[in-house]
């Protein structure tokens, strides 16, 4: 829910009405002036933090291109055409991946895309194909500098969800899918198949009395470990304690006080906070 801001003084208000003329009259010049007033928006309480990190990846989106996000050949989870059925199952079901690239003789030579849809039923039924060839979709090649916003809009269109990307001499240089652009707007995004992450890290004490915490550490975790009382009501993690209390989506070298902690930015990318260094005051005031 937005703050009130009736609250404010008229200056502060005609301030920030100012800037969202501006934002409407045509007179940002670039991106970074839409971005700072975006963030108002944020200080004023128009925009929730989460809200302008999605706006902030969606403009992310518009100016990267495919290189950025593409999983890169080496990690690619690929199928070789001739391979027993037995072994494509075997990675098929390791893997927990719905669509895999299949490649002949070179592993450089991509026949098609495999979906595990259409290869279960013939398994389920005991009537399993001859060879995964007769299964195999168009695959769709494109150049490492696509943008992503091209790239996302035609994967509407044409309703793929998987791209080979090749470099300029034509070879693989990896796979992007749908879901690798979507994570740039709205961050990682699990499933079933993917891994819990190992919170025991999260809190890491330093040789000088700091700690190194993970932005995506639990409130609840941090209040155990420290004897505070954050409340978890309205964010789950201190990354979005701190971005809510910042007010902006924090940069490298931020800082400020929240109860008796010292905090400060000490990860970060376009999309979200990744770390903090955290003081207790009272170190801070014996140093």
């Amino acid at each position: 829910m937005a703050d009130d801001n009736s609250s404010k003084p008229p200056g502060e208000r005609r301030s920030w009405l100012d800037r969202l003329g501006q934002l409407f009259s045509g007179e940002p010049k670039n991106r970074e002036d839409i971005i700072e007033i975006l963030r108002a928006a944020r200080e004023a309480g128009v925009l929730e933090a989460e809200t302008l990190s999605m706006l902030e990846g969606a403009m992310a989106v518009s100016e990267g291109q495919v290189a950025d996000v593409m999983v890169p050949r080496s990690q690619m989870v690929v199928l070789d055409a001739e391979a027993p059925l037995s072994e494509i199952l075997a990675i098929v079901i390791e893997s927990g991946h719905s669509r895999f690239p299949v490649h002949g003789e070179e592993r450089n030579d991509i026949l098609g895309i495999l979906l595990a849809k259409d290869l279960l039923p013939g398994i389920a039924s005991g009537q399993p194909p001859d060879s995964i060839r007769s299964l195999l979709r168009k695959p769709v090649f494109i150049p490492e500098s696509k943008r992503l916003n091209v790239l996302l809009r035609e994967f509407r269109l044409s309703r793929n969800h998987m791209a080979v990307v090749v470099d300029e001499y034509g070879g693989v240089a990896g796979l992007v899918t749908i879901e690798d652009v979507l994570e740039q707007i709205v961050g990682e995004i699990d499933d079933e198949h993917d891994e819990a992450e190992d919170t025991s890290g999260q809190i890491a004490e330093q040789a000088d009395g700091s700690f190194v915490i993970d932005a995506l550490t639990p409130i609840e975790d941090f209040n155990e470990r420290f004897e505070s009382d954050f409340p978890d009501d309205d964010y789950d993690t201190l990354g979005g304690l701190v971005t809510a209390a910042i007010g902006h989506l924090p940069e490298i070298g931020e800082e400020l006080t929240l109860g008796r902690f010292l905090i400060r930015v000490a990860r970060a990318d376009r999309r979200r906070v990744q770390a903090f260094e955290v003081r207790l005051l009272a170190d801070v005031d014996e140093a």
